[in-house]
This record gives structure tokens, sequence and C-alpha cells, in this order.
């Protein structure tokens, strides 16, 4: 289990997260959602042990992360919103670094390392440099790398940013298969509608703190809302979107 507990990051004594606490479960999605600017990926940076919380405790399998960083991030998988890669190294390179600076075992590296780039249709371009990757390839070598060592914990920012449609499809549906096998998933993305099909449990936050911790089921119906887009809109969103779409429609002459 992961959990927060009244974690906070300041930054020039701006709170950009405001004490967060929730917990997210082995063998479910939990789907973290925000506006831009809400604090999402601070979170996450703190949870990848990227960033120093200010106050407030970050626990994994009931011990605090900093109490071994290095054993803690051995058991977890992280994806960033930005994908930060080698860009002079080929795909496969940059995935036996991966490999080499966990430590696995060379022949069980190579054959993961082999099996990841088939499945995200790399292979034909492994030997490829990064630079001349495009986003969506960048960033299924990002996933290959975040699922090398097989964490227990896997965050995921943005992780559809510049996928195919097919490749989505097969992530929402990898997504779904890691926890059913009992792995914690920590999910953040703007695409809404994705995290309603693979999510059950929702935590939204809204300028740097919790506004919703809950399953998207429950959520439906306490605010009466069909949708967890309605639900963001009414917890999240401060703006009267239709509003603003039709000044603009007639600002342009539309």
């Amino acid at each position: 289990m992961l959990e927060l507990r009244n974690v906070s990051k300041h930054f020039s004594g701006i709170a950009a997260v405001d004490t967060v606490s929730f917990r997210a479960l082995p063998g479910e999605v939990t789907g973290y959602l925000g506006p831009n600017g809400s604090g999402k990926s601070t979170t996450m940076k703190m949870i990848a042990g990227l960033l120093q919380t200010t106050s407030g405790r970050i626990y994994f399998e009931k011990d605090p992360i900093e109490s071994d960083l290095t054993s803690y991030k051995q058991r977890m998988g992280y994806v960033p919103e930005e994908p930060h890669l080698y860009s002079h190294l080929s795909g496969l390179e940059y995935l036996i670094m991966v490999g080499q600076l966990r430590n696995l075992p060379q022949r069980l590296t190579s054959d993961r390392i082999d099996g990841l780039l088939h499945l995200f249709s790399l292979h034909d371009d492994r030997h490829v440099p990064i630079s001349a990757y495009s986003k969506g390839m960048r960033q299924k070598v990002l996933l290959s790398a975040a699922l090398l060592h097989n964490p227990s914990l896997l965050l995921l920012d943005e992780p559809f940013s510049g996928l195919d449609v097919g490749t989505g499809l097969v992530l929402r549906s990898l997504i779904r298969e890691l926890a059913s096998r009992g792995k914690v998933v920590l999910f953040s993305s703007h695409e809404l509608e994705t995290v309603e099909r693979v999510c059950k449990h929702v935590v939204i936050l809204h300028k740097g703190k919790v506004v919703a911790d809950d399953s998207i089921e429950h959520l439906r119906t306490l605010m009466s809302a069909p949708t967890l887009e309605k639900i963001f809109e009414q917890l999240a969103v401060e703006q009267d979107t239709s509003a603003i779409s039709r000044k603009i429609a007639d600002l342009v002459g539309a």
C-alpha cells in the first residue's frame, strides 16, 4: 500500500501541494487528477523520491520511503510527465543501461528487453538513436524502462502522451492487468474518459488540496453526476467552460 500523510511541498514559501493525504491500494488503479498547476506532478515526484516533502510523510508497505530510499526505488517504476532520455543512445542501449543501473541479471534483462521491444513495436528500430524517435516511441521506451524490473509500485504521470490509438488500448488493458496482479498503480492523466475506464478510485486535487478521495461510482451518486468529467468540472474547474467557448467562437467570428 502507498500512503501519503499530510504531505506538503512549498516553493519560495508558496504551497504547491498542501497537506495531501490519501492511500493507493494493491489490486486497484488509483486515478490522481487535477487541473494544470494543481500539484499532481509535484506529488508524483515526491512519491518517486525525486523531491523531498516540506512536511508530512510518504509510506510504502507501512515504511517511510526515506528510511531506505534505495530499496524503495528498487520496488518502484516511474513514467514521468516529461520524457528525459539519453537521446544519443538507441532504444536498446537505453534499456540495457537501465537494467545495468538496477543490477538486474543479464540474461533476464536481455530476455525482457527483447520481449518489450517486440510487444511495443520498437524492435525494428532498436538500434536507431532515440533522438530520431517520435514522441510516442519515446513514451514506449519510458514504459519499458519502468516495467523492466517488475516493480511493486507503478507511478504513471500522463503515460498516454503521444501514443497511437492501438498502443493506447494496449496500455489501458496493461494497467488493469498489472493492478489485478497485486501491484499498486497510481495513474495521473488529463484524459478523463480513460481514467474512468481504468480506475475504480480517484483522488482529485485542486490548488494543491484534495477535494475528493472516493470511488468513481460513489462520487457519481453523491454528486448526481453521470460521468467523471462532470464530477471533475464541479470539483476542480472554477470557470464556466460553455460560456468561455461561446466567447471564443464569437471573438473569431465562427
